[in-house]
């Protein structure tokens, strides 16, 4: 039994909020139903007097108690806490540590800590640091920098593993650090100051930059400041130097040298913080200031290449700018290997796919262009930036539209109308107002009628409501807006998979292959079909290793960049039981090729298959009954059809 698991099986019941059974959360684990029950005891034992997780007829839920859970120290012997431990005394002892002094000290054998220390350089990778061992003598090389990007992993470990915050941060640094307790008023000040200065402050990445913050002022505080911070630094960076110099001296007691405060000023700039709209002049032409042309060129030529690829309106100016500006804060970071975490990450990809993959389409072009290895975390705020443009971008047609039925009476039809437009006016759009008290039912051909009065004729795109618009009617117009909506996103859903699932693309059971693996098999049944080639396979695991297609805890959809199929075509793979992909598990692998002649059927096909697998019933229904292709079939129209 592992913490990380009972973790993952915590954060798969707090994410989705409702009864899960065993059978199912064993499939998102990859474990059995027995181990599930022996993981609830186990997160129910962390918090003594409580629970973390309910149990009953249904299955499991997350209670209120499972934020504590997640953060609960399981004691100093953990793999993990111990592991932590070992690396704060390696980074507390240049001249290193005595092996057998060690285990002695936590209680193991000098063979368990020679396994730590295996585990120790298994951390290592890209912080520049080496773990050098002589006889019975082990110790950290590397400089000051490398050892805080060491440290900085570690505390990222702990957010993995739960909701991050300040005591866990203490956890990683060590109890004698600075308390957690002073880093909410620096940073509420910090905020404030950002604020007057004129800059947006992005709330998402503050806290990376708070730990980095943390770690700086720990590390100070045991006389480890970083040298350097000699070169004139820009009128931006000095401000933010000043601002973090008597923040850190008011409220946590530390004098941060030249290299560290040019160090955090620097992430604090790229990190967390955008020009705000208050400067004078022209705030285009500032932004273009502040622009390398080399970063602008690749991110103007990029997101052409992405608005025609996948029919999105992004290819606008102030979009490209402000991408641009983040893309060039990206740049700075990654020379440091200061990647930005984003705790939106999973949702987005789940939630929003096709939005998702334009960011990654993105982020793969400028990967070529300019050299930056991207990760998950930096996609998904490429992906924000993509969203926020196509929700100012979206076109009123997008609208249901609505007819009022409301016998004239004074103005009463005018207030009404008035009432829905104020409180629905984001989901409907009302074309026509009917006064008559009988008025031709039959030529009213909008998306809905609400109506004051009975109609003679039923349907669910009939609403009734009040002549003074209620609470209740507001709720009752929504649920059916969105039924029609999800109604007819189903259909054409249904209609396209009817036209490009192959038959004979079908396989069942994927025991023991791997991503790539399980990709060439099922790109082997479309080859022979003469729907894509040898070359199609190989940039579909490519676009893998960018990003992993996993965007459900069940679904995954691998697929290349570019249209380039001979026609539209989707091979299904299923396991039973679930099979690991990415950093989770997946029962259901869909490999879509696309042609150049359905981009739009791209964007339907990509985020309604995607919604249907995102329900874990619905998904333990498909898995289980659809033994065969027409099975499979018959299933998952079924579950499109409700």
């Amino acid at each position: 039994m592992t913490r990380a698991r009972q973790d993952r099986l915590l954060g798969i019941l707090v994410r989705d909020g409702d009864w899960a059974t065993a059978a199912s959360l064993a499939d998102a684990v990859g474990v059995t139903p027995r181990s599930i029950r022996s993981y609830v005891t186990a997160l129910n034992a962390r918090v003594p007097g409580r629970t973390a997780v309910e149990s009953g007829p249904q299955g499991y839920r997350a209670s209120t108690d499972a934020g504590a859970a997640l953060r609960a120290s399981v004691g100093a012997d953990a793999p993990r806490d111990r592991l932590h431990a070992l690396v704060r005394a390696l980074l507390d002892s240049p001249e290193g540590i005595d092996v057998f002094v060690t285990a002695d000290a936590v209680h193991v054998s000098p063979a368990t800590l020679d396994a730590d220390l295996a585990r120790v350089r298994g951390l290592l990778g890209g912080t520049e640091l080496t773990l050098e061992r002589s006889a019975s003598q082990a110790r950290l090389v590397g400089t000051e920098m490398a050892q805080r990007r060491l440290l900085s992993r570690l505390a990222h470990d702990e957010m993995d593993a739960g909701s991050f915050d300040l005591e866990a941060l203490r956890r990683t640094l060590g109890e004698g650090s600075i308390g957690a307790h002073a880093f909410g008023p620096f940073k509420t000040e910090l905020v404030a100051e950002l604020g007057s200065l004129g800059y947006f402050v992005n709330e998402i990445g503050i806290a990376d930059v708070v730990m980095h913050i943390a770690i700086a002022a720990d590390r100070v505080s045991r006389d480890r400041g970083l040298e350097g911070g000699a070169a004139a630094a820009r009128p931006a960076q000095a401000e933010v130097a000043a601002i973090l110099a008597r923040l850190a001296d008011r409220h946590l007691g530390v004098e941060l040298g030249a290299g560290d405060l040019q160090h955090l000023a620097t992430l604090v700039l790229t990190r967390v913080v955008a020009p705000g709209a208050a400067e004078e002049g022209d705030p285009k032409s500032q932004a273009r200031e502040r622009l390398e042309p080399e970063v602008e060129t690749a991110v103007r030529e990029v997101v052409g290449q992405a608005a025609s690829e996948f029919l999105v309106d992004i290819a606008h100016e102030d979009f490209v700018l402000r991408l641009a500006l983040h893309v060039q804060n990206l740049l700075h970071r990654s020379r440091e290997q200061a990647w930005s975490r984003n705790p939106l990450t999973r949702s987005l990809k789940s939630t929003y796919p096709m939005i998702f993959e334009v960011a990654v389409f993105i982020a793969s072009g400028l990967q070529q262009r300019l050299g930056i290895p991207l990760l998950d975390d930096e996609i998904a705020y490429i992906a924000m930036h993509v969203g926020g443009r196509l929700e100012r971008s979206r076109r009123a047609d997008h609208l249901l539209t609505a007819t009022i039925v409301c016998p004239g009476y004074y103005e009463l039809h005018e207030l009404l109308r008035s009432s829905i437009d104020r409180s629905l006016g984001q989901a409907i759009e009302v074309v026509g107002v009917e006064t008559r008290v009988d008025p031709d039912w039959a030529s009213i051909d909008t998306d809905l009628v609400l109506t004051t009065i009975d109609p003679p004729v039923a349907g669910e795109r009939f609403v009734r409501i009040q002549p003074f618009l209620t609470e209740a009617d507001i709720d009752r117009v929504q649920t059916a807006a969105g039924r029609i909506r999800r109604g007819r996103r189903l259909t054409r859903l249904r209609e396209e998979l009817a036209r490009y699932f192959a038959p004979s693309a079908f396989v069942r059971g994927l025991d023991g292959l791997d991503e790539e693996a399980v990709i060439r098999s099922l790109g082997a049944r479309l080859t022979e079909l003469g729907v894509i080639d040898d070359d199609y396979v190989e940039r579909t695991i490519q676009r893998e290793r960018l990003s992993s297609t996993a965007f459900t805890d069940a679904l995954a959809v691998p697929h290349a960049l570019g249209m380039t199929a001979s026609r539209t075509a989707i091979a299904i793979g299923i396991a039973d039981p679930s099979i690991s992909w990415g950093e989770g598990r997946v029962q259901v692998v869909a490999l879509v090729a696309f042609s150049e002649t359905d981009r739009e059927a791209f964007q339907t096909v990509f985020e309604q298959f995607v919604e249907v697998f995102s329900e874990r019933d619905s998904v333990q229904r498909i898995v289980r009954r659809g033994v065969d292709f027409p099975a499979f079939l018959d299933e998952l129209v079924a579950v499109v059809d409700g």
